[in-house]
């Protein structure tokens, strides 16, 4: 079945993976992104030629998905060329890398706009269209980072990644009787195939970093990475992201899994996720609210 879908930081990584791949698959994909006319222009005629090449529908939308007035905007263009709109994929988010001291407040705000407020502002913009239609998917990119191991200097980043996944996780019993599935899909620390460690932010005090870099913790920076990509198979393709999104939105409504793992270091996320999920699951039973758990047809 062809779905219209758009996608949330598909200028590079996961996201433009995952464009190109549901694009393959059949679907009419927009790969949102910032700056068309600007940075990303090369982005934009990239995905161009990708469609051109391979004869399938990519398409590419302003969504600066720190902006209102641009989330708006560009969602209405795609519901106005089409007439609906079945499927959002929440992919847009930034890293940071540093001790979590060297970080200043407002350095945690921009992270948590960019990996956590962007969601609301597509929501909003989107979610009237799926619920009139009484149909639809949201499919939250997060991590492994919320509830798997977590190492040092990483904070802001697993908080707002944990935020995300927690907003995921309410907004999917709140859309089930608007006929409307949520699936969430926990990637594992990729080091390569994306640009999430290359361009990851660093402390805006570079002067406590050092205290911290020339103090007790000297040389834990190199050895987090070090060690995290010694977790990575040789194997390991960022690419497998983007397979598993197109499985489940590939999947008849009601048979997409409310969960899934794509780590292939296995930081432990898999079982204290199912866990927590299970834990969910029988509190809705307990306060009677357990058809809130799978969506129907509205």
């Amino acid at each position: 079945m062809k779905n219209v879908i758009v996608i949330t930081g598909a200028s590079s990584g996961f996201g433009a993976l995952t464009a190109r791949a549901l694009a393959d698959a059949g679907h009419i994909v927009y790969a949102g992104m910032r700056e068309t006319t600007g940075r990303n222009a090369a982005q934009v005629k990239a995905a161009a030629d990708y469609a051109q090449e391979h004869g399938v529908d990519l398409r590419s939308v302003e969504l600066d998905v720190a902006s209102d007035a641009s989330v708006d905007k560009g969602i209405a263009r795609i519901i106005a060329e089409h007439g609906h709109l079945d499927v959002i994929v929440h992919n847009a988010g930034h890293m940071s890398f540093g001790a979590a001291e060297a970080f200043t407040p407002e350095q945690y705000a921009e992270l948590f706009d960019v990996n956590v407020l962007s969601t609301q502002r597509v929501n909003r913009a989107a979610l009237p269209q799926l619920r009139k239609q009484g149909k639809g998917l949201v499919v939250w990119v997060s991590s492994s980072s919320t509830r798997g191991g977590t190492p040092p200097y990483l904070a802001p980043y697993f908080a707002a990644k944990a935020a995300m996944d927690s907003v995921a996780v309410s907004y999917a019993s709140e859309l089930t009787r608007w006929g409307i599935e949520t699936s969430i899909i926990v990637p594992g620390a990729f080091t390569k195939g994306t640009n999430h460690f290359a361009h990851s932010g660093k402390p805006a005090d570079q002067a406590r970093m050092d205290e911290y870099e020339n103090g007790p913790y000297a040389g834990v920076s190199e050895q987090a990475l070090k060690g995290l990509a010694s977790l990575e198979p040789a194997d390991a393709d960022a690419a497998s992201v983007a397979t598993e999104i197109v499985r489940v939105v590939g999947l008849p409504f009601g048979k997409r899994p409310f969960r899934t793992h794509i780590d292939p270091s296995q930081d432990g996320a898999e079982v204290v996720n199912g866990v927590a999920d299970r834990v969910r699951a029988e509190l809705f039973r307990r306060i009677g609210l357990q058809d809130l758990l799978s969506p129907r047809v509205a």
